[in-house]
């Protein structure tokens, strides 16, 4: 992860950006298990802009809570890239915020739901909808591969949102 922002960075930087737009945003985490939560929580005033989180950690909570379809989760287990952007998605419906972001995947020490561990899957749901996922293929331990998921995730939100405002700003200059 040589030349890539720490978490700590990523978080105030998310949310610096999102205070500018005035827009919100809302976690699900199950591998990560609220480490998301807790670095955009350790920047002043993320109160502003961060609505809350759901440690979904049992597949039945990415189901009931989330919304998580219950045939997906089925079929392919809890551990999938489709999974990841329900999550987004319903963290983002049931907080009313702008942006959802979640991550699920395997951290060890033991593989799951035929998945290999370090299998991760990051999603970001944003305000038009859409949601966009990744999967990382980690190395390392339990709290090295938590600790990248929570990096990449927090990564991947922030690319979005430069992205979308890349495009507003492209779409206002095409208008004048």
């Amino acid at each position: 992860m040589t030349g890539v922002p720490s978490a700590d960075v990523l978080a105030a930087e998310v949310l610096e950006l999102l205070v500018r737009r005035g827009q919100t945003l809302a976690v699900a985490e199950s591998l990560t298990g609220g480490l998301i939560a807790a670095e955009l929580t350790e920047v002043p005033g993320a109160s502003r802009v961060f609505r809350g989180s759901v440690t979904a950690y049992a597949t039945d909570v990415k189901r009931g809570m989330l919304g998580v379809d219950g045939a997906l989760l089925t079929a392919r287990g809890a551990v999938d890239v489709e999974v990841a952007r329900q999550m987004a998605a319903g963290v983002r419906r049931i907080l009313g915020a702008d942006w959802g972001v979640s991550t699920s995947g395997v951290a060890g020490p033991d593989p799951q739901d035929g998945q290999s561990v370090g299998t991760v899957y990051v999603a970001v749901a944003g305000p038009d909808g859409t949601a966009e996922s990744r999967e990382l293929r980690l190395d390392g331990n339990r709290t090295r591969i938590r600790r990248e998921s929570v990096q990449e995730a927090l990564g991947m939100l922030l690319g979005e949102l430069i992205e979308k405002m890349r495009a507003q700003d492209t779409e206002q200059s095409a208008g004048d």
